[in-house]
Order: C-alpha cells, then structure tokens, then sequence
C-alpha cells in the first residue's frame, strides 16, 4: 500500500495530531492481524453505537473489557475444561483465548456489555461535552473588544 503524506494538511489544520497518525498507522498492514473472534460495528442512532462479538463458548467469567484513553480492549481467556465425556472427533467451535483492541473517537464512553446467545454485546455512545458545543460569538460595534465575559473600561 502506498504511504499518504498529511503534511500539508498540517498548515491548515490545528489539533488533529493523532487524527493523521491513526489514520497513518491505520494504512500500514498488520503483522498479524487476528480474525477471532468475529464481529459487527452498528450505527444504532445518531450518537450512539453498539459491537457485537460472536463468543461461542464463552461466558461472562471468561471475558473481560477495559476501556482506557481511547481504545477498548476485549479479552477473551477460557478456562481448559475436562473432557471426560468422551474423545473429541471434530472441534468446529474455536476455544481459544483472544485480544481485540478497538480505537474509540474522542468522547465515546462504554455505556454497558451484555452476552446473550453467544454474541457479547457492547454499548457505546458518544458524548460531546456542553462547552464543545456550537456557541455564538458576538462582534462589538463600538470598537472595543469584549474578552471572557469582561469588557474593555476607559479611562
């Protein structure tokens, strides 16, 4: 895959760093990139989100998840079970523990996890803070400038 070069990007843009590295180290290919488990990311409303993991075989004991900065991580370690039910002629269900890491957008918080039949489901939403929100900046006419609430006083 060819290298993209955000540089001039940079004389245009301020803060959004970590936007051209993800999406930097994003382009490079993976040395081993896993496959297990499966998954799905859905867009369930407009701020809110939902991954769902195909764990067969797993229960709630058996999973972890931890949400740090802005990545998910999601283990899966399952315990080695007897089986002295009898020999093992095919294994078509995966029993092996996995790691799976997720980048989360800035303000995405994990809002619960459940598992049910065999899918973890995942809950996220995303919250941006009231003093990020659009705000009207008002120009004085009078040629005084009004600084963080204070205005200018003459003398």
């Amino acid at each position: 895959m060819r290298h993209v070069d955000f540089s001039p990007l940079y004389r245009s843009t301020v803060g959004f760093d970590r936007l051209f590295n993800l999406l930097d180290s994003m382009g490079q290919p993976e040395q081993s990139a896993p496959a297990y488990p499966p998954y799905n990311i859905e867009r369930t409303g407009e701020n809110t989100y939902r991954i769902s993991m195909a764990v067969a075989g797993f229960g709630e004991d058996d999973l972890e998840l931890e949400a740090k900065e802005n990545t998910l991580l999601v283990k899966g370690n399952q315990q080695k079970k007897d089986e002295d039910e009898g020999e093992m002629l095919f294994r078509g269900i995966a029993a092996r523990n996995f790691e799976r890491r997720f980048q989360l957008a800035d303000h995405v918080e994990v809002r619960n996890a459940h598992l049910e039949n065999g899918l973890l489901h995942i809950e996220l939403v995303r919250e941006i803070p009231e003093a990020m929100n659009t705000r009207k900046i008002e120009i004085s006419g009078n040629g005084a400038r009004q600084i963080e609430g204070k205005s200018a006083k003459k003398k």
